[in-house]
């Protein structure tokens, strides 16, 4: 790669301020934006919003001559009819929804009903050929309901050769258990919530459920899915399993041992989801700096712009504003991109700032983007996205979620290095954050991917008050209409040096010919 400490990648970096990104904040996390939810009026603002900036920092539309991309999505808004019955012989287990059991339905119909269907425990509702393990085997799950645990066996026994240990594979996500459930023929999924292993508390689920989903349009109305899909609360999956002679406690250790063998529960269950259907568009935003002699060749820089618009009220609001998520990555990437253009020279390669619709809904946007980029998948050099920043101030490290996946981490480091930082992997890996956000559906299309930002150990405050930090906001603000801008708190210094540091690897691969490449212990190595 060709050298790039000179003086225009100063001039880039000293660009990037921090009055600067609170003046993006600000805007996109006013009321005014009314919590950002696409469909709603609020998306209109924002992605005009995105556009004009794009417009006055001087990036083109990156699609055609448009900064808009189209993304034809269905809304559904479920219910549930009265109460989830789960029966074990004569005694009735009658169960709440939402408080109780979080469910909805992804097919396109207005009505399901489902009336005595069998319960089947099916353990982590893992099939790996890889790591020699099929929660399937044996089992005949085909019209019925399956009931799983959450994450994969590698986290609850410690084991590093079991799966990969703490750290969390996609077989441990929801996304992947209600995929696996559908290939298996199931009627519906359950999962067992449990903190540690979701990363987040039951209430996370619950308001989802509630709360009016996004799904991609297809031709078969989603009917490949199961018919509903949905989460146990712990105490509620106790209460089923009970009346089984079982201890969720008890089962979760015995379905770590490579060879358990699931069961046929006596419980049955039964409940009605009625379903109001909304077809639309919603809108990614993207625009380009053009390169000069690897025109076609581009690096993307994202940040999803979507939150959960105008819902459940708390303390008296009920806009959730979004502005940790994702006001403060939004705001990263908008300087990253005035960066390029403040260094006053060209670019070999071409510079991408998106922002996706539809994260929050399960990163809709960005999937859809990478079925129908601008510049063809194999040309796209690196994906560097952001989320969930939060405005403590500086940093001593650099946390990589997802570290050990590509050759990004090495250059990654030296950019750590000359800020005095450390690389840190993320110690919450068991969450899988890697698979939760918009540079997953790069990641899977081949394209070496980097979330990457300070988060564990303040250069004030240290590493136990940075995770209260971390702590309080998940548990107070994360997905709430509490998530708002507070200017006598918020300290953007650490931002800033992240969004320099995003830069300076960007400006390298920007200027030169280099591809990242994946490490062969990466199960995207293929």
């Amino acid at each position: 790669m060709t050298s790039c400490t000179d003086s225009d990648l100063k001039r880039g970096k000293n660009s990037i301020k921090a009055e600067d990104m609170v003046n993006y904040i600000r805007s996109l996390a006013s009321d005014e934006f009314m919590g950002r939810k696409p469909f709603s009026p609020g998306e209109k603002t924002t992605v005009n919003y995105l556009a004009e900036q794009l417009k006055i920092i001087g990036f083109e539309p990156a699609f055609g001559d448009s900064y808009f991309q189209e993304v034809p999505m269905v809304e559904l808004s479920t219910e549930v009819v009265g109460t989830v019955k789960a029966v074990f012989n004569k005694q009735v287990l009658s169960l709440k929804a939402p408080d109780d059991i979080a469910v909805i339905s992804q097919r396109i119909t207005e009505e399901i009903n489902i009336s005595g269907s069998e319960m089947v425990f099916a353990g982590f509702g893992i099939n790996a050929p890889e790591y020699g393990w099929n929660d399937y085997k044996d089992l005949d799950v085909k019209g019925k309901t399956v009931i799983v645990l959450i994450n994969d066996p590698g986290l609850y026994t410690g084991d590093s050769a079991l799966f990969k240990g703490r750290e969390m594979t996609y077989y441990g996500r929801w996304t992947y258990k209600y995929e696996e459930a559908a290939r298996q023929g199931a009627e519906g999924i359950l999962i067992i919530h449990e903190t540690e292993g979701a990363g987040y508390q039951y209430t996370i689920p619950r308001k989802s459920s509630v709360s009016p989903k996004l799904y991609m349009q297809t031709a078969d109305s989603n009917r490949t899915m199961c018919s509903f899909t949905g989460w146990f609360s712990a105490e509620a999956a106790d209460s089923v399993f009970e009346l089984e002679g079982y201890r969720v406690e008890e089962l979760r250790l015995a379905a770590c041992s490579k060879g358990f063998t699931g069961f046929r529960m006596k419980s049955k269950i039964s409940l009605s989801i009625k379903t109001t259907i909304s077809f639309n568009t919603s809108t990614n935003v993207a625009g380009v700096l053009r390169g000069t002699t690897n025109a076609d060749e581009c690096i993307v820089y994202s940040a999803h712009w979507d939150h959960f618009g105008i819902g459940e009220k708390e303390d008296g609001d009920s806009i959730y504003n979004g502005a940790v998520d994702n006001g403060t990555s939004m705001a990263w990437a908008l300087e990253i991109g005035e960066a390029f253009l403040k260094t006053g020279r060209s670019h070999d390669r071409s510079i991408i700032l998106f922002f996706p619709t539809a994260e929050e809904q399960g990163l809709l946007g960005s999937s859809y983007y990478t079925e129908y980029p601008p510049f063809p998948v194999e040309k796209t050099v690196a994906c560097f996205n952001n989320d969930l920043m939060l405005p403590i101030g500086r940093m001593k490290d650099v946390m990589i979620t997802g570290y050990g996946h590509s050759t990004l981490d090495e250059m990654i480091s030296e950019a750590a290095a000359q800020q005095d930082r450390y690389i840190a992997a993320d110690p919450n890996a068991h969450t899988g954050m890697f698979y939760r956000s918009d540079h997953f559906p790069f990641a899977r299309k081949g394209v070496p991917s980097a979330f990457v930002r300070g988060n564990l150990d303040s250069r004030e405050n240290g590493r136990e008050w940075a995770a209260e930090m971390e702590k309080d906001y998940i548990e107070n603000h994360y997905h709430r209409p509490s998530d708002n801008y507070e200017p006598e708190t918020w300290n953007m210094e650490g931002i800033v040096e992240d969004a320099k540091l995003a830069f300076y690897v960007g400006y390298r691969l920007a200027n030169s010919d280099y591809f990242p490449i994946w490490k062969p212990g990466s199960e995207f190595h293929r």
